[in-house]
């Protein structure tokens, strides 16, 4: 038996509850001011604390909602402050704290969970799977030509502190998000931005792409330069774009910001067609393929309805050791999904199926790497084709 309760926190309880997600993190303590925002950063009810004599243990999340193959939105908990005190680790604290978490994600029929994980091995036995890829690039401005096809793109704006301040939320919220992951940003997701923006001698740099009907998209990047010496590094810290002018016309303006040596972009969709805009596809390196969004399907029927698929029907066995009721075989097919007793030609957990769902992996792969079993060898290629989908998956909110 435990020697801890795990309990939802007060608000007056948060604040320890983030020093001591910050002090697992070895990140030094709040300031008073820096509180400001990240006391923000908290929706009520939804940060659970582990308590012996005292917090031991927290973790936390805010409601927002996930597109999904086909365009749907589904609510989404998005995981965040997850930490251990040091002197309480490997004690199953950790553990307790996410069966509570996704015991209450149930109960309130949430059907998504979302997180980005600070070690791997950690969240697959919660039930949490990769969803989403990212690419990391690096590219000399200097070497750049775009090539002469790439769309002119409309005008661009730069935004002060205060005014980007004010007008992000609404123009992130006014862009379409077709991708399989991308999430919208609550009032709890902002205060985190805010605070980077302001937490700089230099503010980071906000542009805005306006097209023929209005704002189609922003960048925002901030230039670091340690000496005269030393290049000088551009790291795009969020693009978004409505469509191709603006895509174009967000880099154009990008590559062309005098006395930069070096731009970095970090977190990228993997089909992101950077390098096809210049004549030299190799002067976009990209540097890594990461990990992104990892996912959990909290209610598997809910959340396995809610996606559109392509081509023929598959029988598929899941099984789900923490949420029960989740375990089964379901019949997937574009014309519906529905619990069966017919034989399971596939069988998976529930980590590896949330690696499929947002169409991130195919099933081909996680048969080939034994995190799926094929009952019927046939059927994996028409989970391939069922589970598909395009343009490729990608979160771009970092929480």
């Amino acid at each position: 038996m435990s020697d801890y309760t795990v309990r939802a926190l007060r608000p007056d309880e948060t604040r320890t509850a983030s020093e001591l997600f910050r002090a697992a993190l070895h990140v030094p303590p709040l300031k008073d001011e820096d509180w400001t925002y990240v006391g923000r950063m908290y929706q009520p009810g939804r940060t659970l604390g582990a308590f012996d004599s005292e917090l031991i243990g927290t973790a936390r999340s805010f409601d927002a909602e996930l597109t999904v193959p086909g365009g749907k939105r589904l609510p989404v908990a998005a995981v965040t402050g997850v930490g251990v005190r040091a002197d309480r680790t490997r004690r199953g604290v950790l553990s307790q704290l996410m069966r509570t978490q996704l015991a209450d994600f149930a109960e309130r029929g949430v059907p998504l969970a979302a997180l980005y994980a600070s070690e791997g091995p950690i969240y697959g036995r919660f039930g949490y799977g990769v969803s989403t890829l990212a690419h990391d690039h690096e590219i000399d401005p200097r070497r750049v030509t775009l090539r002469p096809e790439v769309p002119a793109g409309g005008e661009i704006e730069t935004l002060g502190l205060k005014a980007a301040l004010e007008r992000l939320p609404e123009i992130y919220a006014g862009l379409p998000h077709p991708r399989p992951g991308a999430m919208t940003r609550p009032p709890y997701w902002w205060p985190a931005f805010e605070r980077h923006m302001r937490e700089e001698d230099k503010p980071p740099v906000t542009i805005v792409h306006s097209g023929p009907d209005g704002v189609d998209g922003f960048a925002v990047y901030s230039v670091q330069r340690k000496s005269w010496r030393e290049p000088a590094v551009l790291d795009v810290i969020g693009l978004h774009a409505a469509n191709d002018e603006a895509f174009a016309g967000l880099w154009r303006y990008l590559l062309s910001v005098d006395l930069v040596d070096v731009i970095r972009a970090e977190g990228r969709p993997v089909d992101e067609p950077t390098a096809l805009l210049c004549t030299d596809y190799r002067v976009v390196k990209t540097t890594a393929v990461t990990d992104d969004l990892w996912l959990r399907l909290v209610d598997v029927p809910a959340a396995l309805a809610a996606r559109e698929y392509e081509g023929e029907p598959v029988v598929l066995e899941v099984a789900d050791t923490l949420l029960e009721d989740n375990s089964g075989r379901y019949r997937v097919g574009q014309d519906g999904v529905s619990r069966t007793e017919a034989p399971a030609e596939l069988r998976l957990g529930v980590d590896a199926l949330a690696m499929l769902y947002l169409g991130a992996w195919p099933a081909s792969a996680l048969v080939t790497a034994g995190r799926v079993q094929a009952a019927d060898p046939d059927a994996v290629a028409r989970a391939d084709r069922l589970f598909a989908t395009r343009p490729s998956a990608w979160c771009g909110t970092h929480f």
